[in-house]
């Protein structure tokens, strides 16, 4: 229960929240990628499945924009490119949780909180302060990622280099969930990402 209610915390209310409080649309695809980046990874760590996580990611990440909209942001939203984007997010975050709850069991969900704390500060600090933090380290990130991913998509156009990181990280972190215990699969994954950060930090948005 502990779990379910911070990834409503975490991926709706706060999230909500500061929408309804924004002036203008240069924080939201942040907001929007760390939103879908909690509602994934912790409720498809508490579920301990991937599906979970993958519809909770595509709740949080369409009320948000449904959200922005209502409240007269200046988004221009092209549904096709918007449900890409989700799409993709989703899946990445929803698989990453389902791998904590594989390495960490009951308290898959609190890796979770503690990943999405950690990558949040950064992205958020990045958006108030754009050269705070060098690019090679925005570009390891995949809540970077979605965010530049939300920000194109918001602008309706495709974040190719960002979205190819994020489902392919996704089906590296599913093939270490579906060959679970077998830890020679993280060389794999850690190979793809580092593969694909350089992909998004050698390409432009």
């Amino acid at each position: 229960m502990l779990a379910w209610s911070g990834a409503a915390l975490f991926a709706v209310v706060l999230p909500v929240c500061a929408v309804l409080l924004l002036s203008e649309a240069c924080a939201l695809p942040a907001i929007i990628a760390l939103a879908v980046m909690g509602a994934g990874m912790i409720a498809a760590a508490a579920s301990g499945r991937f599906w979970p996580g993958l519809g909770a990611a595509v709740g949080a990440g369409l009320t948000l924009l449904l959200v922005a909209h209502v409240v007269g942001l200046s988004v221009s939203i092209a549904p096709f490119i918007v449900v890409i984007a989700v799409a993709v997010a989703s899946a990445s975050f929803a698989a990453r949780g389902a791998l904590f709850a594989r390495s960490a069991g009951p308290r898959g969900w609190l890796v979770a909180l503690g990943i999405l704390a950690g990558e949040g500060a950064v992205v958020l600090s990045a958006v108030i302060d754009p050269d705070l933090w060098p690019d090679w380290l925005l570009a390891v990130l995949p809540a970077q990622w979605a965010s530049m991913a939300f920000e194109a998509a918001i602008g309706s156009t495709l974040a190719t280099a960002p979205l190819t990181a994020l489902g392919g990280t996704a089906l590296a972190t599913l093939l270490v969930v579906h060959l679970w215990p077998r830890r020679w699969t993280y060389a794999i994954m850690f190979s793809v990402w580092l593969g694909l950060s350089a992909l998004v930090y050698h390409s432009p948005l």
